[in-house]
């Protein structure tokens, strides 16, 4: 008897989110239910400039349509599993998608302007040896509508703290993953938060560890976003001890691939550059980068790590940052030293999923 009612019963088919859906295929899912093209541009705005959290909330849509959409789609909105304010403005949000995964993201308040980093991935599959979120393992891709939720999540949250006038102006695809490893998706998030959001593609930064076929895809399909390599080492010995899963390409080859990036689109490319005490932070290693950088349109944006507890790696010493960064001036290196934000709250990227995962 079981056995014949397993077999009638039709397999549970997920609710589609509509978040994710640009105003051409949201028109065309309203007329596909008999509702005038104008409700796709209505159904957009709900969704990207003025978002809600329920159906009903639309309110120049009918309560019939409103209802019909319902029992077929989800909004594609996440929950706020933790939120973690930090004493310098910025937050740390840990979001759980539909199937119960977390993904963190991070919102990042500046005078002239408020940023967004965003997760690509559930999880990692690079495994950067000093990073939080490779010791957590891969899961999956995130949707472009994932990604997109992450920016009107740390919206939200950032005018509930600090007012009205809040708006997300800059995306880092600098969180959780590899953004060139979900190439498509991360591709269809950028056009949706630059036409849906309102988001100028050049305020947005796409961060890899060096995969260079995307690299060089990016350059054609949006040459308008900031490309960000995360290097870590100027030489292949110490890259493949660091990040041991990306042996592919050569720092010549990677260096290379950015270069060309930056003399197609006419935009210099940023270098990412970790400094671990005792790993990657001598002085031999900053005139090894500096002569790796020579003839290449970029800067490098140097980071002092925020030490992870039980990786084994720690933060730089002021002292050898500063000696580290003047080396590469002298070498004529445009080099900045990024600010550490939200020490307090577990802003490492992983660090807030680990701990929540693994607690103490």
């Amino acid at each position: 008897m079981t056995n014949r009612l397993a077999l009638t019963q039709k397999p549970h088919v997920a609710a589609q989110p509509l978040l994710g859906l640009n105003t051409d295929e949201l028109t065309s899912l309203a007329l596909s239910h008999g509702q005038p093209a104008l409700r796709g541009a209505q159904l957009a705005k709900w969704l990207y400039t003025r978002p809600v959290t329920s159906f009903t909330a639309m309110t120049d849509i009918s309560k019939a349509f409103a209802a019909e959409l319902a029992a077929v789609y989800t909004l594609g909105r996440s929950t706020v599993a933790v939120s973690q304010p930090s004493q310098d403005g910025s937050v740390k949000m840990l979001l759980q998608l539909h199937d119960g995964q977390r993904v963190e993201t991070v919102g990042l308040p500046y005078e002239d302007r408020t940023s967004c980093c965003v997760s690509s991935q559930v999880g990692c599959p690079v495994r950067c040896a000093f990073c939080a979120t490779g010791r957590s393992g891969y899961t999956r891709n995130l949707t472009p509508g994932e990604i997109v939720d992450q920016v009107l999540t740390v919206q939200n949250a950032l005018r509930e703290r600090l007012g009205p006038d809040q708006r997300v102006s800059n995306i880092v695809f600098m969180g959780m993953g590899e953004p060139l490893l979900n190439y498509d998706n991360v591709l269809k998030a950028t056009h949706l938060l630059n036409k849906e959001v309102g988001i100028a593609m050049e305020k947005m930064t796409v961060s890899t560890v060096g995969y260079v076929p995307s690299i060089r895809k990016l350059a054609q399909d949006n040459p308008r976003v900031t490309l960000a390599v995360s290097l870590h080492a100027p030489n292949d010995m110490l890259r493949r001890r660091l990040i041991p899963t990306m042996q592919q390409w050569t720092v010549q080859e990677i260096a290379a691939a950015a270069g060309d990036y930056a003399a197609v689109t006419n935009r210099r490319v940023t270098f990412e550059y970790c400094l671990l005490r005792g790993e990657n932070d001598s002085l031999e290693c900053a005139e090894e980068l500096a002569r790796l950088m020579n003839g290449v349109f970029a800067h490098v944006n140097l980071i002092p790590y925020n030490t992870v507890e039980g990786l084994g790696y720690y933060a730089p010493l002021p002292e050898q940052v500063y000696a580290f960064k003047e080396t590469l001036e002298r070498a004529g290196v445009h080099v900045t030293q990024r600010v550490q934000r939200g020490a307090d709250i577990d802003a490492a990227c992983g660090q807030l999923r680990r701990r929540q995962e693994h607690p103490a």
